[in-house]
């Protein structure tokens, strides 16, 4: 029986990795804050260690004699009013789990990165692990923070850490509590706030799936390699049309230019630091979607064997869980996903 540790755990990709771990017979630990919100797996026979990522005294306690690390945990904001915090949670969080993994001398470290943090071609074709990113080429505090996190990972493989990274394209399906990004686009649909779109594309993937690849990566990932853990590539009308088909709400047919986008989001963003509020339209996803965030997952099938489940019925899972958990009611619904 492995003794596996997860931080991030009661997140949207964390819980759906506890829940594999469980199901599979592993002792699982999982990191918690004091306030953190546990719903996703309370019913899970886990055990939860109070601490945080950025104070490396609790982590040296946590961790200790455990076999497997999963570092799931990440400050995955496209906004916030304290960049720094981004930083510290993503980068310095990284750093205290990775050390205290290699003084510890854990058998194996799988962590979590994003494709946000790899390059994409600049022919619009599909990116891979190999594809180059310079930093700068990023966009916004979130890809910064998390590919300076990755090159901490790289830097660790290489002194000895046996480390393996995976890179998550945009999870989809039922849990995404808070919820991601992606969550948010899709609740702003069911909610009928969605006139417009622009032309930009995701490599959307079920969570489930994505849950699987992390074990996976824990026994069959070669040290200090990434794997892209998604699946299909699907433009932001081609997920509308399709949340239409299964809802029976209209799917916008304005197509809007990248530059209103932005400046629309520049002047939610102004008006949000005046009122105190958060922005509805965060600056850094309208700059984000001037490209279409394309990926191939081949490598993570071929050497991991990771699955590729139906992107839609992921969708229409995911759609469920939003309303059976009231963040929406839904008047009109289809009865299949035909």
């Amino acid at each position: 029986m492995k003794k596996s540790f997860v931080t991030g755990g009661t997140g949207f990709i964390g819980a759906h990795v506890v829940r594999k771990l469980v199901e599979r017979g592993d002792d699982v630990t999982v990191l918690v804050r004091p306030w953190s919100n546990r719903s996703l797996i309370a019913d899970l026979p886990v055990r939860f260690a109070i601490g945080d990522i950025t104070d490396a005294e609790t982590l040296k306690a946590a961790i200790k004699g455990m076999d497997v690390i999963y570092h799931i945990a990440a400050d995955y904001r496209l906004w916030s009013r304290d960049p720094s915090e981004i930083y510290r949670n993503n980068v310095q969080g990284t750093h205290n789990v990775l050390e205290v993994s290699f003084r510890l001398g854990v058998e194996k470290v799988v962590y979590t990165s994003t494709v946000g943090c790899l390059g994409l071609p600049a022919d619009g074709s599909e990116g891979n692990e190999q594809t180059p990113v310079t930093r700068n080429e990023l966009v916004g505090h979130y890809k910064k923070s998390k590919y300076d996190a990755e090159q901490i990972a790289v830097d660790y493989a290489a002194r000895g850490l046996p480390v393996v990274i995976v890179n998550p394209s945009t999870p989809v399906g039922p849990g995404d509590i808070k919820p991601t990004p992606t969550g948010r686009i899709i609740l702003g649909f069911l909610r009928g706030k969605m006139k417009a779109y622009v032309d930009t594309g995701l490599n959307l993937v079920a969570v489930e799936d994505v849950a699987e690849g992390h074990i996976l990566a824990s026994e069959r990932g070669r040290v200090g390699e990434k794997y892209i853990l998604g699946n299909h590539n699907m433009t932001l009308k081609e997920l509308l049309d399709f949340l239409a088909r299964i809802t029976g709400i209209p799917a916008p047919t304005l197509r809007i230019p990248h530059w209103i986008a932005v400046v629309a989001a520049a002047l939610d963003v102004a008006a949000a630091r005046i009122l105190g509020r958060e922005p509805h339209i965060p600056l850094e996803g309208a700059l984000m979607a001037r490209k279409k965030m394309f990926f191939s997952s081949q490598k993570a099938v071929r050497e991991l064997g990771m699955p590729q489940s139906s992107v839609e019925d992921a969708l229409a899972r995911a759609v469920d869980w939003f309303e059976k958990n009231g963040y929406v009611r839904l008047k009109r619904r289809t009865s299949s996903l035909a």
